[in-house]
């Protein structure tokens, strides 16, 4: 999607940390190697749990230069700033009792966050008990170069919308309440994300009615090749593909996000009717 560019963006939720200079782990062994494959599969990195400690934090940003739709069309992470002031409008208007995530975090290479250490190796995630998302916008070049998405702006900004997704859902109390460590097709796991594709989908479809506090639209219509720059990203981050490109073939007992059809289908739900239509845990088939 293109930002209009009058639009003022000033009012979003996003900062961006400074390279953090390196993560000190202490202890060793298998303990090190358990919570390093426990990371992997949770997204988070866990091995500050064995004793490492975060070094100096990096400088935290607060993106003062991030003002107009003007500069988000030219510069990322005034994209992500962007995207954050527009889903806040939407969702304000979506969700009776909303609140804003706490921020939206781009970082370099590590930072801590309430839910542990992570590494840009993490990729794109919410955490609930700082209500926060993180985001290393290096992941963008990771979507085209190794899992093959088309890129664009609404791809990357899909990526946003698809863990404000999360938020929504910890608002909701569905992350809690459906938290049972199983994976699998059919899994509460792959449930949660698809219903947060299928909120991505919703947020796109109105977009451009969503407003700064002047009365600006923040986005100029979507097009259909934007729409398809978005259903390339969902596509990319499939367990199926990712599977296939990592190990070289699938395992759906493992599945923990969804099929690559299946995301962009979810998302085209929501695209297409709205957040009430994102009712994945009610399916019978997803």
């Amino acid at each position: 999607m293109t930002f209009n560019p009058n639009a003022d963006i000033s009012g979003g939720k996003a900062s961006k940390r400074g390279r953090t200079t390196g993560l000190a782990i202490g202890g060793g062994g298998l303990g090190v190697l358990a919570l390093v494959l426990l990371s992997q599969f949770f997204g988070v990195d866990l091995t500050g749990l064995v004793g490492g400690q975060p070094q100096q934090q990096g400088e935290e940003q607060s993106l003062e230069r991030c003002q107009t739709g003007a500069d988000a069309n030219a510069d990322i992470e005034c994209r992500m700033k962007g995207a954050s002031a527009s889903l806040d409008d939407y969702w304000s208007r979506a969700l009776e009792g909303y609140t804003s995530p706490n921020d939206l975090v781009m970082f370099e290479d590590a930072t801590a966050t309430g839910c542990g250490n992570a590494t840009s190796a993490t990729g794109p995630f919410y955490c609930p008990t700082d209500q926060t998302i993180y985001l290393d916008t290096d992941f963008y070049g990771e979507l085209s170069s190794r899992f093959g998405a088309s890129g664009g702006p609404l791809a990357e900004m899909y990526v946003v919308a698809h863990e404000w997704g999360h938020h929504i859902q910890n608002l909701l109390g569905t992350l809690e309440s459906t938290r049972d460590g199983q994976t699998g097709a059919d899994s509460n796991a792959v449930r949660v994300e698809l219903q947060a594709d299928c909120f991505a989908g919703a947020w796109v479809a109105d977009a451009s009615t969503t407003t700064d506090d002047a009365g600006q639209a923040f986005f100029e219509p979507v097009t259909p090749a934007q729409i398809d720059e978005a259903l390339s990203a969902a596509a990319a981050v499939g367990d199926d593909r990712i599977q296939q490109a990592g190990q070289g073939y699938v395992d759906p007992h493992t599945f923990s996000h969804g099929t690559s059809e299946q995301r962009q289908r979810w998302f085209m739900a929501g695209y297409d009717g709205g957040p009430g239509s994102c009712e994945t845990f009610a399916a019978s088939s997803l």
